[in-house]
């Protein structure tokens, strides 16, 4: 036992020598300050305390139950699970912090198997908010999760918050061990040692606060319960259609002739929440047919949302919005745009006049071929956060902001039976799109529009998608 001590002084001195540990001023992921500061990652420009490290955590980890695979938090303890699952020849899963936008998109890398027990390695534990993402992630493909090992315990609430969700804590070393280490070593003094001690018992994180900022899964969050984090007005418009029409079904009315769009609105009215358009097919359009598709929404309740993909510079989304024969802005309540230009398009279309508006923008296509990349993905999602007050949701495949609930995921291309058209159209059905997919609302176009009756084919969608998301949910 005290062979085993010396080693973690002597490993608690390394991570104070190569400026792992400061003191200062810092804020960490919850937002709160903090004096000491703690940083494992520069572990990785270190091969030798990595692998002394990994001995040690060899040597702690044989005392612990049975584990089947390992797991790192990403991503200061990815090197450290590698290197011990070598030791070990125990195989390790990575867990990625979000979706590739391309490939498989999967969340969860490497080989497992339904009910494989992981064990998860995590180097510094505030709150515990990380370990418990990874947990939720790993569970979401039947891995079982109940032991973590923890490099560091800065004892701010991490143990008490796992345990109540059924995880225990293995801390190789906490905030005391560490501090009195360092302060035999003449590193820091007495002053500093009660500076940051008394700072750690005053500063507790619990699950509560941990709940609100780290373990929102709107995938599994009522629709009822994520209009409180809508930004967009629209949005929480849009989600108080869905509860009280008990519907999440959008349909593409891609019709040439105003008769064809206006009766097709009047049939599938009471059945859907959004009547998602393009305005210019229209052959015989005239500006009177924007008064009584509005009065047609305004009867059945629904949105109309104008699929323009804006993508041009600013000044010239500006008139396409508010100006020329569509005056888009004076009847759509949502849009859709591409966040290629960048900020300026967004900010043409929230400097417009109209009080309520919303965009969805493009981050993935349901297209074949299409030059979407993983990192475009990202960016677009990552613009719809910064302008959240007036983006409505994210149109994409797969479920890329779950920790986002006032974001609407829309997914396209969904009909009873997945296929592809010869235009490169691929379909996924309503099960795959809602459970697998993370669509929140789903676009359903000639499924309905070529239906003999689309006003039952609407029907039969909205039941078939509604029971799915209660599925989900549940």
């Amino acid at each position: 036992m005290a062979e085993f001590e010396n080693k973690l002084r002597k490993f608690a001195e390394n991570l104070f020598s190569i400026g792992a540990i400061k003191f200062g001023d810092y804020t960490i992921k919850l937002g709160v300050k903090t004096p000491i500061y703690i940083d494992l990652r520069v572990i990785v420009s270190y091969p030798k305390l990595i692998d002394s490290l990994a001995d040690l955590l060899v040597e702690y980890i044989k005392k612990l139950p049975k584990f089947d695979i390992i797991c790192g938090v990403p991503y200061a303890a990815l090197p450290l699970a590698g290197a011990i699952s070598v030791k070990l020849n125990i195989p390790m899963v990575m867990r990625r912090k979000e979706a590739k936008g391309y490939g498989l998109k999967k969340m969860i890398e490497g080989v497992f198997n339904q009910g494989d027990r992981c064990l998860i390695l995590e180097d510094v534990v505030t709150s515990g908010s990380s370990i418990l993402e990874t947990v939720r992630d790993l569970n979401n493909v039947g891995i079982k999760c109940t032991e973590t090992v923890v490099l560091v315990d800065r004892e701010q609430g991490g143990i008490a918050n796992l345990k109540e969700q059924g995880i225990t804590m293995h801390p190789l070393l906490n905030m005391t061990h560490l501090l009195n280490y360092l302060r035999d070593a003449n590193e820091i003094d007495d002053a500093l040692v009660e500076k940051v001690t008394n700072y750690m018992k005053n500063t507790q994180v619990t699950l509560t606060e941990i709940k609100k900022q780290c373990l929102i899964d709107r995938l599994r969050m009522p629709y009822s319960e994520r209009i409180d984090y809508c930004k967009n007005k629209v949005s929480a418009k849009l989600f108080k259609i869905m509860l009280e029409k008990k519907s999440n079904l959008c349909i593409a009315a891609d019709v040439t002739a105003v008769s064809e769009l206006l009766d097709l609105a009047d049939q599938v009215g009471p059945h859907i929440c959004l009547l998602k358009t393009h305005i210019d097919i229209l052959e015989d359009f005239t500006p009177d047919v924007i008064q009584t598709l509005k009065d047609i929404a305004e009867k059945h309740n629904f949105l109309l949302f104008e699929d323009r993909k804006f993508a041009d510079i600013g000044k010239t989304v500006q008139l396409q919005y508010n100006k020329g024969v569509y005056r888009i802005s004076s009847w759509a309540e949502i849009v859709t745009a591409h966040s290629v230009t960048g900020n300026g398009l967004l900010d043409a279309i929230k400097g417009s006049d109209n009080d309520t508006k919303g965009v969805f923008l493009l981050a993935e296509t349901s297209s074949a071929g299409s030059l979407i990349n993983g990192a475009y993905t990202q960016s677009t999602i990552k613009m719809a956060l910064q302008y959240n007050e007036l983006v409505t949701g994210i149109v994409c495949q797969n479920p890329l902001f779950t920790e986002h609930p006032g974001l609407i995921q829309l997914t396209p291309g969904v009909q009873l039976q997945a296929g592809k058209d010869n235009l490169g159209q691929q379909y996924n059905s309503v099960e795959v799109v809602m459970q697998e997919k993370g669509a929140d609302i789903a676009v359903v176009g000639r499924g309905i529009t070529l239906s003999t009756d689309p006003a039952k084919s609407a029907e039969n969608y909205k039941k078939l998608l509604w029971n799915a998301y209660l599925k989900r949910i549940e």
